[in-house]
C-alpha cells in the first residue's frame, strides 16, 4: 500500500474545499467538540469531497461515525484504543492509523496490526500540550527500523524545510496542521508542501 507523502490535518471540511483542488490526496479531519449531528454532517461532507477529488479521507477519533458513513480510514490515539472496536472496523473494511509517542505505545500499536503508525511530535509543536516535547530524528530512525514496511507518519513541528530531514530519517509521510492553517497564505503553503513531497 502506497500513501501520499503529504498528509495535512484540518478541523473543518471547509479546508478540504481549499486543499483538494490544489492536489492534496491524503487528508485527515480532526474535529473536536461538536454535537453528534453536526459531526455526522461534517464527516459525510468530507467523505463526499474526498471521493469526488480521488483523495483519501482519514477520520480522527470518531470511528463509529466513520464506519456508519462508509469512510475508508480512521486515525486513533492511544486513548481511543481503550474503547474502539477494531474487529468491527476491520470487518467493515476500514483501515486504521495509530498514534505513538513512546516504546510502550509502539508495542501496543503494532499488536493491533495498523495500516500506518504515526510518531510525534518530531519537533516541538504549538498545536497541543503534550508530555512529549520532542521525539527527534533518532527516534524516527528507530521507529522506522521497528515498523519495517508499515508506513511511518512523522507529525509535530514539521515545515517544508524540515520535511526532507524527516524523510531522510525514515518517515514515509509528513503530517502537518498549523504550518498550513496558521500561514497567512495557506494555499501557497499547500503548494509548497506538494512540491517538497512530490
Amino acid at each position: 500500500m502506497t500513501l501520499p507523502r503529504f498528509y495535512p490535518i484540518f478541523d473543518h471540511p471547509d479546508w478540504l474545499e481549499r486543499a483538494l483542488p490544489l492536489g492534496v490526496r491524503l487528508v485527515q479531519l480532526r474535529i473536536k467538540d461538536r454535537p453528534e449531528a453536526e459531526l455526522r454532517d461534517m464527516i459525510a461532507r468530507g467523505r463526499d469531497l474526498c471521493r469526488a477529488a480521488g483523495a483519501t479521507l482519514v477520520v480522527n477519533d470518531h470511528w463509529r461515525l466513520a464506519m456508519d458513513l462508509g469512510c475508508d480510514w480512521v486515525h486513533l490515539g492511544q486513548e481511543d484504543l481503550d474503547t474502539a472496536d477494531l474487529p468491527a472496523l476491520r470487518r467493515a473494511g476500514v483501515r486504521i492509523g495509530l498514534s505513538t509517542h513512546d516504546e510502550a505505545e509502539l508495542v501496543r500499536a503494532l499488536a493491533q496490526r495498523p495500516d500506518y503508525v504515526a510518531l510525534g511530535p518530531v519537533w516541538p509543536t504549538v498545536l497541543k500540550k503534550m508530555k512529549w516535547h520532542r521525539q527527534g530524528l533518532d527516534r524516527v530512525r528507530d521507529w522506522k527500523a521497528r515498523v519495517g514496511d508499515l508506513p511511518l507518519v512523522a507529525i509535530g513541528g514539521l515545515t517544508t524545510q524540515r520535511a526532507p530531514r524527516a524523510f531522510a530519517a525514515g518517515a514515509d509521510i509528513a503530517s502537518v496542521v498549523t504550518d498550513i492553517t496558521l500561514d497567512p497564505d495557506p494555499e501557497a503553503r499547500i503548494r509548497d508542501w506538494i512540491a517538497v513531497t512530490r
